[in-house]
């Protein structure tokens, strides 16, 4: 590990962004389903669905992003997972003020922002390797994970008291400015990350069957039906597979 635990300015972004957007996320912890109780007068139904399918589909949704994911630089993912769930977010309070907000659009968002959110997860873990060595992945892990646990204590606290004095609309902004202020740090980091390289599809070689030399082969098996096996052919080169 480096002297210090210093990790260097992109991590010290990177680290920033996630402990933002962290923080916004448990900002707005619990404020769709009181937009949809308070605000849209839904039944209890409607917030159940709210709760499991927006995060069931939206897990189904983010499934085909895999390879989009793998074979594209991580950091311009990163910035375009948190420009949409801003965008996505949104639309809630701007729909609010129009006054044309609905239980659909709620469920929308929340598809959208838990698939951008499962993009997000799997792209940021790429690109942390390609930042720092990896004797250096334990302290940068330990940081996130404590950054974690820390916004998870103080976020849900400091939402509920935002929801009681400006209601549950507000939070899904700072929401939403969380993950703005997360891709402009993500920007800021900068630095050249390589292209990820395509794996060419696998392709079989073809063992020809050789004939094995002689003190290769034994008789095993009864005096009755003796079996002629080949133990080893040392001529014979292995099949392997070629990426």
């Amino acid at each position: 590990m480096r002297s210090g635990h210093r990790l260097g300015r992109q991590f010290g972004w990177l680290w920033g962004a996630y402990g933002t957007s962290a923080l916004g996320t448990w900002l707005a912890f619990g404020a769709f389903p009181l937009i949809a109780i308070q605000v849209l007068h839904a039944g209890p139904a409607q917030v159940a669905a709210l709760s499991s399918v927006g995060a069931l589909v939206g897990a189904a949704v983010a499934v085909p992003l895999g390879p989009w994911v793998e074979f594209r630089r991580k950091r311009p993912v990163l910035i375009a997972m948190d420009l949409l769930r801003f965008a996505a977010l949104l639309t809630i309070p701007t729909a609010f003020a129009l006054g044309v907000l609905s239980f659909l659009q709620l469920l929308l968002v929340s598809v959208v922002v838990a698939a951008a959110d499962i993009t997000f997860r799997a792209a940021s873990g790429a690109y942390l390797k390609t930042l720092l060595p990896a004797e250096d992945l334990l302290v940068a892990n330990a940081r996130f994970e404590s950054t974690a646990w820390t916004t998870t204590v103080i976020g849900p606290p400091l939402g509920g008291a935002a929801i009681g004095m400006l209601g549950p609309v507000a939070t899904v902004v700072a929401d939403a400015v969380s993950y703005l202020l997360s891709a402009l740090g993500m920007r800021a980091a900068g630095g050249q990350e390589p292209r990820p390289q395509r794996r060419q599809a696998a392709r079989m070689r073809a063992c020809r069957p050789r004939a094995c030399g002689p003190g290769t082969c034994s008789t095993v098996g009864g005096t009755s039906s003796p079996t002629r096996r080949c133990v080893r052919c040392s001529s014979t080169p292995p099949c392997s597979t070629a990426w």
